[in-house]
């Protein structure tokens, strides 16, 4: 997450009203950095990671874990080497920025600087995460942990926050989780507060429960207060909105208080951008299935390893009518998919393209797409940008209202930045020497920065692969959504198949509809490793890109390390953290067979984590031979 905006923001009864006014300006900032960065070259690669941490108070006396709402003070003694930095009190740059999150808990660590294309940059990416966690824990209390789990198994049950907060906040109003657990900077409340508004309801979050021998069959969740009468909303649970058999979850909270790890890249210009893109949408559920780390919510093991559906819920702010409830009469569209989601275009006019892949019906806004076009936006971006601003901006700053549309982006980047999909294209700010970039959204964080380095140099050598090698991995989009889908599905990697392309070496020939464009159902391993006589696998393509190259001996055992990593994470060898973490709780003494994440049981799994984090517990079945 980037700087945050200062200034009053509008509640959802007034910030509607200059809805217009913040899309009018918006199309008029993003035409002026277009038409001004759509030449701009860079030499090389550059790209960096995002790693989210929960922060998280231990007691070790009593056994017992409370989710630290000291994020900023924590944040204020590792700002101070950055802020020395831009203020020239120093010419050292920093080793790392950090950032706040949504959650009053969780702090973001990118490295100070971005890497570069080097083999050299691409090892030492670990050694800087594991400084980022050394520095984070440097500046917390010792008896508070930076976690790199997806999330607190905990989160939404009575008295697990310190301090201590009943949930009965006016932004949220949910029945589990406090307002004092949200961010206090003024956008996030707001945002909170005006997605429960516009939409009409609270949302509504309901994960399959995990049935154990002696989880009740149906499920009713005992824990939630069905008849508690603080908010109009509250009866909504009752009413339909919380599931049986489903761990019910009613906050903004439960979504984005998630960890994620996400990876930018910075492309040489503008079109290698948009087929990095492309090439990478079909790649993004995969990478969500094998970095799957998020079995637990809201003390209860549910029936899937994956945490995206829940922050798609969670800031879900369609009405009724744009939900397909009811029949269109205030709204302007129906809209098929939350904000955060799935991408629903490709972007690239690359020959290898075909307008079949696009097989979702795009909705977006004929009046902002003939503007783009008029001023000579082609086809495929036009629909791209005019589909971001079929959304209402949720957080408008009456401050900002009037700003130089040569100068800010801020309308822009307002729908630009809420629109959450598993990639987003990033045009340069304005008055800045960064191009334009690609985020590679899906995965989730993991335990250890040996793994969290071995997924994003990963995702950078395939990256590489796919330029050098010019693949093509094209699928239409409605099957990218299923994947999607599948992902989250408990042991996705060793039970499930997924869509993908058989030829990824097609020629490029936009006139042959049927020219070697079958995709198929394969496991993961046959994605990752390959199969005999068939598709050739993600790892043996990045090894045979490695020996074309010039890279010493030491480096290319690292390399080879986190690439050996993610080939047996693939083929079932090694375990996802989803699932150590399910057998974990499953194996845990004090485990009753019956789905419930108990606090004696967090306590223990918070330690695990963070003794595998500082590599004090050897976990083979996890990491093999490696060590965090």
């Amino acid at each position: 997450m980037g700087l945050l905006s200062l200034g009053t923001p509008l509640p959802w009864n007034e910030a509607k009203e200059y809805a217009d006014h913040v899309r009018e300006h918006g199309i008029t900032q993003f035409l002026n950095i277009y038409h001004s960065q759509k030449n701009r070259e860079k030499e090389c690669l550059l790209w960096g990671d995002e790693i989210e941490y929960i922060v998280v108070k231990v007691d070790d006396k009593k056994k017992t874990t409370k989710l630290s709402l000291r994020a900023f003070a924590i944040l204020d003694i590792l700002s101070k080497e950055e802020q020395a930095y831009l203020e020239g009190r120093t010419k050292t740059e920093p080793a790392a920025l950090w950032r706040p999150e949504y959650g009053r808990y969780m702090i973001e660590g990118t490295p100070g600087m971005p890497y570069g294309a080097t083999f050299r940059d691409l090892v030492s990416v670990e050694s800087n995460m594991k400084l980022r966690r050394k520095m984070a824990r440097e500046a917390m209390h010792p008896d508070e942990y930076p976690l790199t789990l997806v999330n607190y198994p905990r989160l939404g049950c009575p008295h697990e926050t310190y301090p201590d907060h009943e949930p009965n906040g006016k932004a949220c109003q949910s029945m589990f989780v406090p307002d004092e657990i949200i961010n206090p900077h003024a956008r996030f409340p707001t945002l909170t507060a005006n997605i429960r508004r516009r939409r009409g309801s609270k949302v509504k979050i309901n994960m399959p429960i995990y049935h154990d021998i002696k989880t009740p069959k149906p499920f009713i969740d005992p824990t939630i207060p069905w008849n508690r009468n603080l908010f109009d909303h509250d009866k909504e649970a009752k009413n339909g909105a919380a599931l049986p058999d489903h761990i019910y979850m009613d906050a903004m909270a439960f979504g984005m208080g998630c960890c994620c790890l996400q990876i930018t890249f910075q492309a040489c210009n503008i079109d290698e951008g948009r087929r990095l893109y492309d090439q990478l949408a079909p790649v993004a559920p995969l990478m969500m299935a094998l970095s799957a780390n998020s079995p637990i919510y809201r003390g209860y093991l549910a029936d899937v390893d994956a945490r995206w559906n829940v922050i798609s819920c969670s800031v879900d702010d369609r009405t009724p009518e744009e939900r397909g409830e009811k029949p269109l009469k205030n709204s302007r569209f129906v809209i098929n998919k939350s904000r955060y989601d799935s991408i629903d275009s490709y972007l690239s006019n690359d020959s290898t393209y075909k307008p079949k892949y696009d097989d979702i019906n795009l909705v977006y806004d004929k009046d902002i797409y003939n503007k783009l076009k008029k001023n000579d936006i082609d086809d495929k971006l036009a629909k791209h940008v005019a589909h971001l601003f079929i959304r209402d901006p949720l957080v408008i700053f009456k401050e900002l209202l009037d700003v130089d549309d040569k100068k800010s982006s801020d309308h822009f980047e307002n729908l630009q930045s809420t629109n959450w999909q598993t990639m987003r294209f990033k045009p340069p700010p304005p008055n800045s020497n960064i191009g334009w970039r690609v985020e590679f959204r899906s995965m989730e964080v993991q335990l250890s920065d040996f793994e969290n380095a071995a997924y994003s140099v990963f995702i950078v050598l395939l990256t590489r692969v796919i330029l050098s090698f010019g693949l093509n991995f094209y699928i239409p989009l409605s099957k990218v959504d299923v994947n999607m889908q599948t992902a989250h599905k408990r042991d996705a990697v060793l039970k499930e198949k997924f869509y993908f392309r058989k030829n990824i070496f097609t020629s490029q020939n936009r006139t042959a509809e049927n020219d070697n464009d079958e995709f198929e159902l394969m496991t993961l391993n046959e994605i990752v490793n390959g199969k005999a006589n068939g598709f050739p696998g993600f790892i043996p393509l990045i090894h045979s890109y490695l020996n074309s190259t010039n890279i010493d001996i030491e480096t290319r055992c690292k390399l080879s390390s986190y690439l050996s990593l993610i080939s047996k994470r693939a083929s079932g060898e090694l375990m996802t953290g989803a699932a150590y973490l399910r057998q974990f709780v499953t194996k845990h003494p004090a485990y009753k067979h019956d789905s419930v994440v108990s606090p004696e049981i967090t306590y223990d799994l918070v330690k695990r984590a963070d003794q595998i984090a500082k590599g004090e517990f050897k976990v083979p079945e996890l990491l093999g031979s490696n060590s965090a």
